[in-house]
């Protein structure tokens, strides 16, 4: 019988977004193969501290978002790690022996830390292959305002907006003449529609650029698009392929915020497919994997876009580590496609090892 691999399953992190990570690696462990892997949850708290647990009890109340946590009896450290002159770098650690034995680390953190490259870079660090896209990728697609700028350059459309590093730089009535009555404030780096405000008046704009710039010192102020909510899956390293089904989000509340996403139950609908023109829905998904590969993703992605009712369309955001909980559109359009849950986790994994 083949040896099993050991996958590090990484988790928490100190972002907003720490709740949504916990139950989507809930959701992955179970639907791991156990008889083709080892399972290590490895989680993060708030403060940064790292927990190892190797069952899934260790992580509790996974049906809400409001209360999930996890047990914190086994704090660890990482590995050292360093070269041995050998090609690959060796773990010569007197601590963190659990996680020397890991085989594919798959991050699944949300967020500051965890999805922008830092987390990356300490797993490159230690030598060890992970799922999802390299330090690069990662900060870049992390950043809307670089992300938008690749677009842009290379003809892929997006949302007019402008990039603020104070709030006194663009006045509401400036904003207003440039980009249109209604407008999103958003922080530059956050995920999960965090800091993100919707707003019509100079009492809301002033408001929303605070809450922004708390959460970030670069923070875009951009046009509402008028346009139906289509998500896309994207799998692959050098040759990416985008999931034959699209979906849409049809929020019901003013906007796709954080809340609508995972607190609300009828915050929004998910329709899946998406009834969208073949032609068009042939064009969104090569403009997607055109932005994946421009972007340096690697392993996943999901490509949200706005679809206008003349059936242009804009890019709206690459997330190169998208959620995995019951409700989250990427594995859901594998699924329709006719990837189930289980097969996806393992091409990830084969995508990792490449």
């Amino acid at each position: 019988m083949p040896k099993k691999i050991t996958i590090g399953l990484i988790c928490g992190g100190t972002s907003g977004e720490h709740e949504v990570s916990l139950v989507s690696a809930y959701n992955i462990q179970a639907a791991l193969d156990r008889e083709k892997y080892e399972v290590l949850l490895i989680a993060i708290d708030k403060n940064g501290k790292w927990f190892l647990g190797n069952s899934p009890e260790f992580l509790e109340n996974t049906d809400d978002v409001r209360r999930v946590t996890f047990r914190k009896n086994l704090p660890t450290t990482f590995p050292q790690t360093g070269s041995t002159g050998g090609d690959k770098p060796a773990a010569t650690e007197q601590y963190g022996s659990d996680l020397a034995q890991v085989d594919v680390f798959f991050p699944i953190t949300h967020g500051k830390l965890g999805e922008d490259g830092a987390l990356q870079g300490l797993l490159e660090l230690l030598g060890k292959p992970y799922v999802g896209a390299d330090v690069y990728g990662s900060a870049i697609c992390m950043d809307k305002d670089v992300t938008k700028r690749l677009l842009q350059h290379r003809g892929i459309p997006v949302a007019r907006y402008k990039l603020l590093r104070n709030p006194q730089e663009l006045p509401f009535e400036n904003a207003v003449r440039e980009l249109g009555e209604t407008l999103f404030v958003k922080p530059c780096r956050e995920g999960s529609s965090l800091g993100v405000s919707k707003v019509r008046t100079a009492e809301e704009y002033a408001e929303a650029l605070q809450k922004a710039f708390s959460a970030d010192r670069k923070v875009l102020v951009e046009e509402a698009i008028s346009g139906r909510e289509i998500e896309c899956s994207v799998l692959g390293n050098d040759s990416p392929e985008a999931a034959p089904v699209l979906g849409e989000i049809v929020p019901l509340r003013e906007f796709y915020s954080y809340e609508a996403k995972y607190v609300d139950d009828d915050g929004a609908e998910l329709i899946i497919p998406a009834e969208i023109d073949p032609e068009v829905s042939q064009q969104i998904r090569k403009v997607a994997v055109d932005a994946f590969l421009l972007t340096e993703c690697r392993g996943m992605a999901r490509v949200d876009f706005f679809l206008r009712s003349d059936n242009t369309f804009i890019l709206n955001e690459i997330n190169t580590l998208p959620g995995f909980t019951k409700i989250s559109m990427f594995p859901k359009l594998w699924d329709a496609s006719g990837l189930a849950y289980p097969k996806l986790l393992d091409r990830l994994i084969e995508l990792a090892l490449e």
